[in-house]
């Protein structure tokens, strides 16, 4: 697996990639939670269903569902060890912290969307 680095601001590094790493599945994880469906124009059906299963009052229960399943279908991932999110009302921010063992050892990830 080779997956382009992200630099601080979480935009796509030229010449710096991660290869065959626990690290490249948790940066690949964390760019598929961020995708919202539609959005990439290769593959509309491609992405989190962010609008219609994720947004909204009274989601947790389903969301957080939704999320792992992204999280287990990654390339590279064998299983979540721990999950957990976290909502901010005040900010309307999602963190989610994963701990997940992937084909090339174990890796902790931590989203905010």
């Amino acid at each position: 697996m080779r997956y382009r680095q992200l630099d601080t601001s979480g935009d796509y590094t030229l010449n710096a990639f991660l290869a065959n790493s626990p690290q490249a599945v948790g940066q690949a994880i964390k760019t598929r939670l961020a995708l919202i469906t539609g959005e990439w124009w290769l593959n509309t059906s491609e992405g989190t269903p962010w609008r219609t299963q994720v947004l909204g009052k009274y989601t947790q229960g389903a969301y957080d569902a939704v999320l792992k399943s992204r999280i287990l279908k990654t390339t590279g991932m064998l299983s979540i060890d721990a999950y957990d999110s976290q909502l901010d009302r005040n900010t309307r921010a999602l963190t989610v912290t994963a701990a997940v063992t992937t084909i090339y050892g174990e890796t902790t990830i931590e989203a905010t969307l």
